[in-house]
């Protein structure tokens, strides 16, 4: 007993030591990408890429089940984002409520004969509809059998898609007017990188001999935040506010670490785990040949990210995913506990089906990046998390039953690792600060900082029982379906004070 004892505390305090140092050094990583990105965006000038001809066209793609309640507003939205070559696909997933009356009435459409060539497998198209007001003529709405998963609705709106970039994106999500023109920098920045002049002159002919540089970037993603209790007229947001209610707050906060500091730290090194499904703008070549979103899947969006990599490294082509650390995206979060406990237990399922489907890249060399760091980051210090710490939970127990603990040491690495992640939390809220205030006062920063204090012990542990629940359903191959995310809607809420 003695022996086992001393071989899972070792084994903890190895663990928890890592993922402390992981946390860390992403908070290096992401001041240090943060500090770039603002240094480099300061010379850029949108106007330009605006007026520019060669700017490359974008597909929005938005599937749509039961939105009524916003989907006219964001829909209008995405209508009039600032970009010269793009179009809005709207795909209604079979929805059984006036969500596609609602976009016929408003939108003037009619079916229309259209080239929809089915490259990707998704359940039947039943009609395509486009606008007879010629006001509306980047929108294209697809009619569809539900494919019971976002994933289903998106291939069929890859394969209606007209130009060589796509951006996937929620129909409830509200994006700012310049996504379009920051998303697809990344994407020509290495286009316009690719021939390089290298060396001295040829004693020969006395010319300066070139080489490509075959990097390609396949995905670029962005911060992605909560429009609970912001302001909103017209589709825009026009006051940036967190969330009053106690669970979408929390969930403001989780966001911005997971992008500002997680993700934007990890686009240092090249090693982006997800394109979040919410807004992720990707190379449509390879994604089609990476074969898609996979319909069947519970994390759709890190599923493609993770095959369309595979799929570079298997044909020995170099790539990168970018991430840009603006907030270029909002969306409604949960409000109650009922859809919140569904999203997050979907979530865990399909962390679960990822490792599971992509065991043979796990600390497979051949893999690189993505089967040394990307995939077992995901394995050790998200997939096992939760079972770690339930199981570190009950030891816990056990020793105090026991009487076997030592108070002052437990204690002191308590509440070390208490205000460790208060700490982390604190610095992904500045970075944000730092990238873009908007949080107009420091009350409303504070505010949110402030429920670092009492995540460990509200909202953390609904994460992690709702990620181990998710777990269950994917052993037992419980069903699980897609489903309605009853969006309440965007409010034009207009307080007094500003």
């Amino acid at each position: 007993m003695q022996l086992f004892r001393n071989v899972f505390e070792s084994f903890v305090f190895v663990y928890g030591s890592a993922m402390l140092l992981m946390y860390a050094l992403l908070a290096i990583l992401s001041l240090r990408g943060i500090i770039r990105f603002q240094r480099k965006n300061s010379y850029v000038d949108y106007t330009k890429m605006l007026q520019s001809p060669l700017a490359p066209g974008i597909s929005i793609i938005a599937p749509a089940f039961n939105e009524g309640v916003t989907i006219i507003q964001n829909v209008r939205s995405l209508l009039t984002l600032n970009y010269p070559r793009f179009e809005v696909i709207i795909v209604n997933d079979g929805s059984t409520d006036d969500t596609l009356q609602k976009l016929i009435n408003e939108f003037q459409l009619q079916v229309v004969d259209f080239a929809y060539n089915e490259r990707i497998k998704s359940q039947p198209v039943k009609r395509l509809f486009k606008s007879s007001n010629s006001a509306y003529e980047k929108l294209v709405v697809i009619d569809k059998v539900n494919g019971k998963s976002k994933a289903d609705a998106s291939n069929a709106g890859i394969n209606a898609a007209a130009y060589d970039y796509f951006l996937c994106t929620d129909v409830d999500c509200i994006i700012e007017k310049d996504t379009l023109l920051r998303m697809i920098k990344p994407f020509m920045d290495e286009e316009h990188n690719k021939i390089k002049e290298v060396g001295a002159p040829c004693p020969e002919c006395g010319y300066v001999h070139v080489v490509e540089d075959s990097i390609r970037v396949i995905a670029t993603g962005a911060t992605l935040r909560l429009a609970n209790s912001c302001e909103v007229d017209e589709g825009v947001i026009t006051r940036v506010r967190p969330p009053e209610q106690w669970l979408p707050r929390f969930q403001e906060m989780e966001y911005l670490r997971a992008y500002v500091l997680g993700k934007m730290g990890w686009s240092v090194i090249n090693c982006v785990p997800n394109v979040s499904g919410g807004l992720g703008l990707f190379d449509k070549e390879i994604a089609i040949k990476a074969g898609g979103y996979d319909s069947k899947s519970f994390a759709e969006d890190m599923d493609i990210v993770t095959r369309m990599c595979t799929y570079m490294i298997d044909n020995k082509l170099k790539y990168a995913i970018r991430y840009i650390p603006t907030t270029q995206c909002w969306t409604e979060g949960p409000p109650t506990m009922k859809v919140f406990s569904r999203q997050r237990t979907r979530w865990g399922r399909g962390l679960a089906e990822i490792i599971t489907i992509h065991r043979k890249v796990i600390f497979n060399p051949h893999y690189k990046r993505l089967g040394m760091i990307v995939l077992p980051y995901n394995l050790l210090f998200e997939f096992l998390a939760p079972i770690i710490e339930i199981t570190g939970i009950f030891y816990y127990i056990y020793q105090i039953v026991t009487g076997s603990i030592n108070w002052h040491n437990a204690l002191i690495l308590l509440a070390f690792v208490y205000f460790y992640s208060v700490m982390i939390t604190t610095l992904a809220i500045l970075w944000d600060q730092i990238t873009y205030k908007h949080y107009k006062t420091w009350k409303e920063v504070i505010g949110l900082a402030l429920m670092a204090f009492l995540e460990p012990f509200v909202y953390h542990p609904l994460i992690v029982f709702f990620a181990l629940r998710g777990y269950f359903h994917f052993i037992t191959g419980r069903k699980h379906s897609w489903g309605n995310m009853q969006r309440q809607g965007f409010g034009q809420r207009k307080p007094a004070n500003t």
